[in-house]
């Protein structure tokens, strides 16, 4: 993951937009996977009640993504795999500007294709209503302006707490499980009424795939709109409270030692 540095790239290697290509393909495969196999009514592995099949989905999820943090791709990258994340990670200093729009596409591509190669390796099994392709829907009762608040709402607490995380070097290393355990949390809690997606790369190749794109547009950029509330509420605490150091606070020998402890 990005780490506390005194100075951020102004852009990164192509190899970089590469793996974050990488990443987001296989997050898409997985999570469509698990969806396949936890909500196709034929499956071994079938969850009848949807609560209980999210609050599973999110667990995998979880722990999925700080696998692939973890990865030699994802250490490389930051193994953001979320156009929202970058977003929010240039906002706070932490990220190039210049590298922010090769980052999403790639992410968006690797959406697309890792949907792709679900429905590839799957066939036609991951159509079905209950599956279909992973895409995420709203609980039917939940109305556009409610999906709004809780995505817009989940995605800036995420980033607060990335920002806290970042700005503490002593606590860095244990970020990749902190964003697990946040987005399993998430599509746990949020999954059964606004879908909990808070990643636009997480639903545009299953709503492209599957045909569901109603409301697409709040999956696509709420999440990228929290980014920026997150990131804004994180300066603010900077600037006004000093409540916590700027990402490119040049450490001093001492506390230099104690991150490294």
């Amino acid at each position: 993951m990005v780490s506390t540095v005194p100075s951020v790239p102004r852009r990164l290697p192509l190899a970089r937009v590469a793996d974050e290509f990488v990443l987001t393909t296989v997050l898409l495969f997985l999570a469509v996977t698990v969806v396949r196999w936890l909500r196709d009514p034929d499956s071994p592995l079938y969850i009848a009640d949807l609560n209980i099949a999210l609050a599973v989905i999110g667990v995998l999820s979880g722990a999925i993504l700080t696998g692939l943090i973890f990865t030699p791709p994802g250490r490389r990258s930051g193994g953001h795999m979320n156009p929202a994340v970058t977003v929010a990670l240039w906002l706070v200093d932490a990220f190039p500007g210049r590298s922010v729009a090769p980052y999403i596409l790639a992410q968006l591509a690797g959406s697309a294709a890792g949907t792709g190669l679900a429905r590839l390796v799957w066939g036609p099994v991951v159509s079905l209503p209950s599956v279909a392709h992973g895409a995420i829907r709203p609980a039917p009762t939940w109305e556009p302006a409610a999906v709004f608040l809780a995505e817009a709402g989940a995605m800036a607490a995420l980033i607060l707490v990335v920002g806290y995380f970042l700005a503490h070097p002593r606590f860095t290393r244990l970020l990749p499980y902190v964003i697990g355990i946040s987005v399993a949390t998430v599509i746990a809690l949020l999954g059964p009424l606004s879908g909990g997606s808070i990643n636009p790369a997480r639903q545009l190749g299953p709503a492209a795939l599957s045909g569901q794109t109603k409301d697409l547009w709040i999956y696509l950029i709420v999440p990228v709109l929290g980014a920026v509330i997150g990131a804004a509420i994180y300066h603010l605490f900077i600037w006004r409270f000093n409540a916590c150091r700027p990402l490119t606070y040049k450490l001093t020998g001492d506390e230099a030692r104690e991150a490294n402890d």
